[in-house]
């Protein structure tokens, strides 16, 4: 039997790189062992990851992308080793991936946070909602996720056999989303206080996500030249896909942006449309929280997602179409509106159908 002779090298990786930004100066060393072959053998899961990671920075992935991915494989990791003893990603097998997803579901919400001063996993107890079930769709998500690793691993040749192929595939009913009736959408906006700042600013906001579409994080993105008041247009950039596109507002939309404009730059020089009270971008769960905070005291419970949602329902109830809606959603494609969108209730169907009833129209 002869001895394959190795060499080994050192790599300096950064750990917590994207929960600590791009800022950090924690580092981990890693001793890496390289055969004779055209590249090196990863031997630890954890510098699986950390490579993944890096490679994922270089191709300018968003920040909310790099944390769903960080969060996902360090919450698989966590159960690798812990419930299955697994260190090395080579000897992860397809069982251990259909294992994991009825672990996630037996389990509920659990946390691999790590404690700063010890560099140990605390204990998962301390999260809140410890043990809640996990949605279908989050679960998903996280095994899509995973796939992508996977994918990774195997174009790198850092694993012979593309577990991709071996995550199973969840399929997810989509819950209704609730149509908000014009009654409840004129009490929850008349709950706020515009004569308060922060709530004229919310106030604000939520009548622009239903005459636009808008994302809540394009939203916040918006600055005041992104705005074209003699058109009716402003131009959105989503910080998820980095594309750019205009989207369109309505006539009192526009005469409630110029009142804006006025009211804002007496407290704010901010280079932001809907600033904080020091000037600052505003923050998605800050605006997410104060809107539900408001919806509650009226019983109306509202995310800034169901009201792009109604905005959608509203638009094709009101005689829209689907390839416009696509393009003013910025949605890759007509078929990913029809998915997301298609989810009336017998009722709004009906009423669609009495607008548009053929026998009707053609009094016949």
């Amino acid at each position: 039997m002869t001895i394959e002779k190795y060499t080994y090298k050192l790599f300096i990786l950064p750990i917590n790189f994207f929960r600590k930004g791009s800022q950090s100066l924690l580092f981990t060393l890693k001793l890496i062992r390289v055969s004779k072959g055209d590249f090196f053998a990863l031997n630890n899961i954890d510098l699986a990851l950390d490579q993944f990671l890096l490679h994922c920075d270089s191709k300018n992935l968003s920040k909310k992308t790099l944390r769903s991915y960080d969060q996902t494989l360090r919450l698989f990791i966590f159960f690798l080793e812990h419930e299955c003893d697994i260190t090395n990603i080579k000897d992860v097998k397809s069982y251990h991936l259909k294992k994991y997803v009825a672990h996630l579901r037996e389990r509920g919400k659990y946390t691999t946070t790590v404690n700063e001063h010890t560099k140990m996993y605390n204990h998962p107890d301390s999260r809140i909602d410890l043990g809640t079930q996990i949605s279908d769709t989050t679960i998903a998500n996280y095994m899509r996720n995973i796939k992508v690793f996977f994918n990774f691993l195997y174009s790198e040749r850092t694993i012979t056999d593309n577990l991709a192929k071996s995550v199973p595939k969840i399929k997810v009913q989509r819950k209704q989303k609730e149509l908000l009736s014009p009654t409840e959408i004129k009490i929850l906006l008349q709950a706020m206080d515009i004569t308060k700042f922060h709530e004229y600013r919310l106030w604000l906001g939520v009548r622009l996500i239903l005459d636009t579409g808008s994302r809540i994080s394009e939203l916040l993105e918006l600055k005041p030249e992104d705005l074209n008041l003699t058109h009716n247009a402003m131009l959105l950039r989503n910080p998820k896909s980095r594309k750019q596109r205009y989207v369109y507002f309505s006539n009192r939309m526009s005469n409630d942006l110029k009142r804006w404009l006025k009211y804002r730059d007496r407290f704010s020089d901010s280079e932001y449309l809907f600033p904080t009270n020091r000037g600052t971008q505003q923050n998605v769960s800050n605006f997410e929280k104060t809107l539900k905070t408001i919806g509650n005291s009226v019983g109306i419970e509202v995310t800034p997602h169901q009201l792009r949602n109604n905005f959608a329902k509203y638009y094709l109830l009101n005689g829209g179409d689907f390839a416009t809606l696509s393009r003013i959603l910025g949605h890759s494609s007509i078929d990913t509106t029809m998915r997301a969108y298609l989810d009336f209730t017998d009722d709004q169907i009906r009423q669609k159908y009495q607008e548009h009833s053929p026998l009707d129209n053609l009094k016949l």
